[in-house]
């Protein structure tokens, strides 16, 4: 996905490894039938069945909301997600050939649910898109009522949360790394792709421990509303981002426990 103006450096990165990341999605899945190519599009989504999605495989789709360009995909892009949601409506358009690689949507959903690695690049990649969105907006509006969402840059030694502030965002680093402690002691590492601040944002309670910059760090915001109702609308990326989080508690008690000892 490309979205049309000028962007920042850390919006083209995130842009080019999103590309990457449908193919990976679909490796291993058989595709639903034979390659799809049109001359011309004027409305994709009159031209070709609803219960399916589409890897481009070659040209450009543009993407309208009530007629205004908005962004446009590539060869790489996965359409069709937004499907089935009462969401605006979206109209994909190409004045040029378009190849699209169909796939069953309630096959490739269980194809990605059936691999934890999968899981987590699916969350990647719709939390990715949707930052992507919202910085385009927050960018649109005047600076008094620009949103608090999008990308946040920290240097070395700053902040990215605070233990016991309230939990009102999720967070995931796109570069950079960090580092968690909890009442001064260090708990755990923070790497790059790595969502965090979601544990309080499920439990309602205060920030448990603080993520401070280890090296600069981009960071994606997501407001925890936004966040909730992607989890509402996506069981299986609560279900892998759940597992994630038990894996990091595991381990960060296996670090408190190894300190305790080193104390003793």
């Amino acid at each position: 996905m490309y979205l049309l103006g000028e962007q920042p450096a850390y919006a083209d990165q995130l842009m080019n490894r999103l590309q990457g990341i449908p193919a990976q999605l679909l490796e291993g899945l058989e595709p639903a039938g034979p390659l799809l190519t049109f001359d011309q599009i004027d409305d994709l989504s009159q031209m070709v069945p609803s219960n399916q999605l589409f890897l481009i495989k070659d040209g450009l789709l543009h993407a309208q909301v009530d007629d205004r360009p908005l962004f446009y995909l590539q060869e790489g892009d996965l359409v069709g997600l937004r499907q089935g949601l009462e969401l605006p409506s979206w109209r994909y358009s190409s004045d040029e050939p378009v190849s699209l690689q169909p796939y069953a949507r309630s096959d490739a959903f269980k194809h990605i649910h059936a691999s934890e690695e999968r899981q987590e690049l699916f969350t990647q990649y719709l939390i990715g898109h949707t930052a992507l969105l919202s910085d385009a907006l927050a960018r649109l509006k005047q600076p008094e009522i620009r949103p608090a969402t999008g990308f946040q840059h920290f240097a070395a030694g700053e902040e990215l949360i605070h233990q016991h502030d309230e939990a009102d965002h999720v967070f995931v680093i796109i570069e950079g790394h960090a580092e968690a402690y909890v009442d001064g002691h260090k708990v755990g590492d923070v790497q790059k792709d790595e969502i965090f601040g979601a544990m309080a944002v499920f439990t309602r309670e205060k920030r448990s421990a603080t993520v401070i910059a280890s090296e600069p760090c981009t960071v994606m915001v997501i407001p925890k509303e936004q966040f909730l109702s992607l989890m509402q609308s996506n069981p299986r990326i609560a279900h892998s981002l759940i597992e994630s989080m038990a894996r990091r508690i595991d381990l960060m008690n296996k670090e408190i426990t190894q300190l305790r000892l080193s104390k003793d």
